[in-house]
């Protein structure tokens, strides 16, 4: 006997985010959110590892969290901590790194544990797209602070937290991408970074330190991170490593202090972060780490160089950005009356796919002239034909 269909749009969470479409191809030009260089996947190494992981100890699949507990595979978490100190000065230890399904799951469970409906955050007036939709989702309020080529206006975010102070409002983070900031891809200056812990100490905020992209630096000296430089547990860090990878593995990470870490903890309720995927990344990086990133990096370089050339090409004078020190993303200025994304469905027609500025900024329309364009994925081939389309597109 049939039955009438139920109507779940009835019983629906009233505050769920509006319906995805339904997913349909990737397109040929994809210059969107942060795939990785399919040709740097090392395919013989990896199922080298993966031998390595599946003649071992059976009861790492058998069980949850046998080897390392809820926090991760312990060799994982033990090159981290070498890595860390070595690349980025970070002192910690294996019992300070949390193993996440990716840094979405590292930004929600920092999320989870620290903010209620209605707090406020501090975030960077250009930043990753996923981290406001996350706010948004939780009804938290954030205020965008200026940045330039050396990270964070440091007056422009004192004034906040003093106004801020001034009505009784103690913001619960300010959130930062210092190292490769993602969209802009600007690197914040070490004096900068001293600055924004001593206004952390000032105004008693803590910073939320994404560094995802901080393995991506085309050449030359690092800037410390901005948790080296924290002795009174200031500074939450996550980093990654789907973007030294590839993003089809869901592998991040947590640096916090114990008593973060217990409450990062008993929200992280997945049964733990997939073993097999953690077990195998850490039989790779630690044989073969080293050469790895150099290839990334120098395939990396060459892409953005062909991408830049590419757009003083085809758009001329009329786009502005700056060639970034690494990463995988260009930040595109277009002129004033444009607004990307009225031409996002004209691309996609074209093949072409590009994430509008407005995404990426805390004031939308603030950012409506501009594009981010993701340079990893495509050819360098793809990436020439995939520009000079584009430019047909927004007809400059």
């Amino acid at each position: 006997m049939p039955g009438t269909n139920i109507d779940y749009s009835t019983i629906f969470n009233k505050t769920l985010p509006p319906p995805s479409n339904k997913w349909q191809s990737h397109p040929k030009y994809n210059f969107i959110g942060g795939h990785s260089d399919p040709n740097l996947v090392p395919m013989d190494s990896f199922i080298e590892s993966a031998a390595n992981v599946f003649t071992g100890d059976p009861r790492n699949i058998a069980m949850y969290n046998f080897e390392g507990g809820p926090q991760g595979i312990l060799s994982l978490r033990n090159f981290l901590v070498g890595k860390l100190a070595a690349e980025r000065g970070i002192d910690v230890s294996a019992e300070d790194i949390l193993i996440t399904s990716g840094s979405g799951q590292a930004i929600e469970l920092i999320n989870e544990v620290l903010l209620e409906t209605g707090d406020t955050v501090i975030v960077e007036s250009f930043t990753f797209s996923g981290a406001l939709s996350y706010l948004r989702q939780r009804g938290v309020n954030f205020i965008g602070v200026d940045t330039d080529d050396h990270g964070i206006r440091m007056d422009h975010l004192k004034g906040i937290l003093e106004g801020l102070k001034l009505e009784g409002i103690r913001p619960k983070y300010i959130y930062t991408i210092p190292t490769l900031q993602n969209p802009t891809g600007s690197v914040m200056s070490m004096e900068r970074r001293y600055q924004l812990l001593n206004l952390s100490e000032e105004y008693d905020v803590p910073i939320f330190e994404d560094e995802c992209y901080a393995d991506l630096i085309f050449e030359g000296e690092y800037e410390k991170a901005i948790r080296a430089l924290d002795d009174s547990n200031r500074v939450l860090h996550i980093g990654s490593f789907s973007k030294s990878l590839g993003p089809g593995l869901r592998l991040g990470y947590v640096v916090a202090s114990w008593d973060v870490m217990s409450r990062l903890l008993s929200r992280k309720t997945d049964a733990g972060t997939g073993v097999i995927d953690q077990m195998i990344v850490g039989d790779y990086f630690s044989k073969h780490y080293d050469e790895h990133i150099h290839d990334m990096r120098s395939a990396l370089k060459r892409k953005c160089d062909v991408l830049s050339a590419a757009l003083r090409e085809h758009f001329g004078p009329l786009v502005d950005f700056e060639e970034p020190r690494g990463g995988m993303y260009l930040w595109v200025k277009l002129p004033p009356e444009t607004d990307s994304r009225a031409y996002v469905q004209n691309a996609l027609d074209e093949g072409i796919a590009y994430n509008p500025g407005p995404d990426w900024s805390a004031n939308p329309d603030a950012a409506a002239n501009y594009i981010r364009l993701c340079f990893a994925l495509p050819s360098e081939s793809e990436i020439r034909e995939g520009i000079e389309k584009l430019a047909k597109v927004f007809k400059l």
